[in-house]
């Protein structure tokens, strides 16, 4: 078995269609790296996974916009295709298992510890979506 975990920004709001009967909720997460190559000079890499989480329960969609930073698990899926230039290329994507998310974006009610976990229970199993409110703090719980 191969195991695809990656951690990025989504590029854009997701899209949930129903496809035979079937909702899925599509994203792309992007993954940027800086480095520098034999001559010195900065590169910086960016690479884009499209992913599709097949799901009963699609509460998270609502929480998966541009910008949020998420961590996705799944099975990964290559297509090839020839582009616009005629050149071959490949595009990675992933059959998402689990999805967390981790912040990023600026809107205030889905910012810092505020997670959505979706993990499967196992093969043909429906899907358990969790959304965990932060706690509120009052001067109670301080330790001092």
């Amino acid at each position: 078995m191969i195991k695809l975990q990656i951690i990025g920004n989504l590029g854009a709001d997701c899209i949930q269609k129903e496809i035979n009967g079937k909702n899925v909720i599509n994203f792309n997460v992007a993954h940027s790296e800086k480095y520098k190559d034999g001559q010195g000079n900065l590169v910086e890499k960016t690479v884009w996974v499209n992913c599709a989480y097949w799901t009963d329960r699609t509460a998270i969609a609502q929480y998966l916009t541009k910008g949020k930073t998420v961590y996705a698990e799944g099975f990964p899926e290559a297509d090839g295709y020839t582009n616009k230039e005629g050149h071959v290329s490949a595009t990675l994507r992933m059959r998402v298992q689990n999805i967390q998310l981790l912040g990023g974006n600026s809107d205030n009610h889905t910012q810092g510890s505020n997670q959505g976990n979706v993990s499967h229970a196992g093969a043909g199993a429906a899907p358990v979506v969790k959304t965990q409110q932060p706690p509120v703090q009052t001067d109670d719980d301080l330790p001092f």
